[in-house]
C-alpha cells in the first residue's frame, strides 16, 4: 500500500516562527512536549499542535518512551527548501556579479545599454 501524501508541506510548516523554533530546538536533542513546551509562552496543547504539523511534513519524528512522546529532528524533508532556495542563491549570484562587472568597468561603452538616471535626461 503506498503512503499517504503528507497533510502539510515543508513550506507551510516552517511558515509559522513557533515551528522554525521548534526545529532548532529539536536540532540539538530529542527533547518530550514538557520540555519543549517551557521554551514558549504557550499550552502544551499548543506547542503539540505545531508538533502534529511538523509531524504531518515529515519534519520531526514521535516516540514513544514510557509515559512521553519524545519528538526528534527529521531533517531529509529539508533538502526540499534546500534546493528551492539555491535557485535563488544563484539568481542572486549572478546578479550581484554583473553589477560588480558594472561597477569595475572603466570603458562606459562596455556598460548596456538601457534607460538613462532621470538627472541625466532633458526634456
Amino acid at each position: 500500500m503506498a503512503e499517504a501524501a503528507p497533510k502539510h508541506d515543508v513550506f507551510q510548516a516552517i511558515a509559522d516562527p513557533t515551528r522554525r523554533k521548534l526545529l532548532g530546538l529539536l536540532s540539538e536533542q530529542e527533547m518530550p512536549v514538557t520540555a519543549l513546551s517551557s521554551h514558549f509562552p504557550m499550552s502544551r496543547t499548543a506547542v503539540s499542535k505545531h508538533l502534529r504539523i511538523l509531524s504531518e511534513a515529515g519534519l520531526v519524528a514521535e516516540q514513544k518512551v514510557g509515559r512521553e512522546t519524545r519528538y526528534r529532528l527529521q531533517p531529509e524533508p529539508l533538502q526540499e527548501l534546500r534546493d528551492w532556495l539555491g535557485y535563488f542563491e544563484r539568481y542572486w549570484n549572478n546578479k550581484l556579479a554583473a553589477l560588480k562587472l558594472l561597477v569595475e568597468s572603466d570603458d562606459p561603452a562596455s556598460l548596456p545599454k538601457g534607460p538613462r538616471p532621470l538627472d541625466e535626461r532633458r526634456e
